[in-house]
């Protein structure tokens, strides 16, 4: 896998509509790391799925509920919450917001 620039620019990245209100950026990455900026309308939600990849999110703007495993939590701004390898997760945006997704290893599916 490629690494990305060393330099990311919010206003060069294109956002990528993922339907249903959603829409995510790709920032910094390498085979190891990855960080995403993923954009959420209201009532957008972020299916129920697991990955073999170890996740940290943070919320950066909004409201949300998040399951991950057995635990459901309303979340918002100023947040955050792990997801390790292999367990269910997800969100439902409660009022518009932005979560910063960082993934080890990358996601090469994103790319």
């Amino acid at each position: 896998m490629p690494e990305s620039k060393i330099i990311q620019s919010e206003n060069t990245i294109p956002w990528e509509d993922l339907g249903g209100g959603l829409s995510r950026q790709v920032y910094g990455y390498n085979d190891q790391l990855m960080m995403v900026k993923v954009r959420f309308e209201a009532g957008g939600i972020g299916t129920l799925h697991s990955h073999p990849h170890t996740q940290v999110t943070y919320v950066a703007a909004g409201r949300f509920e998040a399951t991950i495993g057995e635990v459901k939590q309303l979340i918002s701004a100023g947040d955050g919450f792990y997801v390790p390898p292999h367990v269910v997760h997800g969100v439902v945006c409660l009022e518009a917001g932005m979560l910063i997704d960082s993934f080890n290893p990358a996601r090469e599916d994103f790319l």
